[in-house]
């Protein structure tokens, strides 16, 4: 019965680094964050990169290495559940792979993957899990880099998130400060009057945002598994 209820629904999930941080990935925004020690722009940014290429590669190596020790939390895995009733999309900022790992089929991730580096210069994209290092060439001979959309880039998977976005019947918002553009303006692709669930710690969002906005006052680790069983039995 539960399934006849709730497998018509399209759920399209918005995920920040609070979704992961109970896996130990620390968020750039809190005060000991993912950038300590770095001004923002020295790790993340063309110009960065071009400045000290050595920094970059290290710093990423560092969040690859910490990457590989971490494990999906129960938030990760209760999403994954989901699609069990539901046709679920989730489109993180997250460039984690900790949703894959916990068995979610439908992910885009509008910001790159740490497991991933593409050319300097061309298209090539290629799966890397150990340190990139200078030197380290693309078939074409140019250099890799993180595949990690940086601040001042283009986010080329932005239409394709908006469209998603567009398609949901209900709206979970996940982790996120929904303060960093452009994916802050994803939730205004939404349909209009559909139900939106916005769930963090510390919320930045009232339900005078919008009318059918449920706040969520909870980390990602304890309150996406309780949403997740209402949005089972009930498919709201």
């Amino acid at each position: 019965m539960k399934e006849a209820q709730t497998m018509h629904k399209r759920i399209v999930v918005l995920t920040g680094a609070g979704m992961s941080a109970d896996s130990g990935l620390r968020t750039f925004r809190d005060a000991d964050g993912l950038w300590e020690g770095h001004d923002v722009m020295e790790v993340a940014s063309p110009h960065g990169f071009a400045r000290n290429p050595e920094l970059v590669l290290d710093f990423y190596n560092q969040r690859r290495k910490q990457l590989l020790e971490a494990s999906p939390n129960a938030g990760h895995q209760a999403l994954a559940k989901l699609e069990q009733y539901h046709s679920v999309s989730i489109i993180t900022q997250n460039v984690d792979d900790l949703h894959e790992r916990a068995g979610s089929k439908d992910v885009l991730h509008l910001h790159g993957e740490l497991f991933k580096v593409r050319s300097t210069r061309g298209p090539e994209v290629m799966e890397w899990r150990k340190d990139l290092l200078l030197g380290d060439l693309c078939s074409d001979g140019f250099q890799l880099r993180p595949d990690i959309v940086w601040f001042g880039e283009e986010v080329p998977l932005l239409p394709k998130a908006a469209e998603i976005t567009n398609s949901a019947d209900i709206l979970l918002i996940i982790g996120t400060s929904m303060q960093v553009y452009p994916a802050a303006s994803l939730v205004h692709y939404a349909p209009p009057g559909i139900p939106i669930f916005f769930m963090d710690p510390k919320p930045n969002m009232s339900s005078s945002n919008f009318s059918n906005l449920e706040i969520i006052p909870e980390r990602a680790a304890v309150g996406v598994p309780t949403l997740v069983e209402r949005l089972i039995d009930t498919g709201t």
